[in-house]
């Protein structure tokens, strides 16, 4: 996998925490330079350490599926994307979000928003991705997670929540395409 796939999961990925980032900065009555080095470093570090998890939790069993590998990616990130794109079109209320940045409150949604990191990163160990490998992706999207969420409380204390669904919907969007590629060159379809 080259960087610039890494980087597109990277952003996709990232998408969740950067509309949450986008709601904690919509609470703020005031935004501080403190609040956006929290919501990096809470979303940032569990966007990178879910990947590596799964990756370990993949390693375990992907001798025995190696045949079906490229399916198993395609339709973990087909799902993710898939329900980033459905949180996107959802038409309930809105979830309340508070200015608290508590560390209990930052903790539950950092590893809420990084489930889907730890699922591709199952789909990591299932490409045959190596730990060096691992490693840098997970400090890839680490970085990239921590410049959304990090912008993400700007962004909500100017602009509001009108582009928390667009930034769901085109993470889901990047991730279906991620997953369609991946199936594809493993049929042989795409170089």
């Amino acid at each position: 996998m080259g960087l610039i796939e890494l980087f597109f999961i990277a952003v996709g990925l990232s998408m969740d925490a950067f509309a949450v980032s986008i709601c904690k900065g919509l609470a703020c009555r005031e935004q501080n330079l403190r609040h956006n080095l929290l919501a990096g470093l809470y979303f940032g570090g569990f966007q990178g350490l879910m990947p590596a998890i799964g990756w370990l939790l993949g390693v375990r069993f992907s001798a025995a599926i190696t045949s079906i590998d490229h399916w198993i990616a395609f339709v973990l990130l087909c799902f993710i994307g898939g329900s980033m794109i459905r949180e996107s079109r959802s038409e309930e209320d809105e979830e309340e979000m508070d200015a608290s940045f508590r560390p209990k409150e930052m903790l539950t949604m950092a590893v809420a928003t990084s489930i889907d990191a730890l699922a591709v990163g199952v789909s990591f160990a299932f490409l045959g991705m190596g730990q060096g490998e691992i490693l840098s992706a997970a400090g890839l999207i680490a970085a990239t997670t921590f410049v959304f969420s990090a912008v993400g409380v700007s962004v909500g204390s100017v602009f509001g929540s009108r582009f928390k669904s667009k930034a769901e919907l085109c993470g889901g969007v990047i991730l279906i395409l991620i997953g369609l590629k991946i199936l594809l060159e493993h049929l042989g379809i795409l170089g």
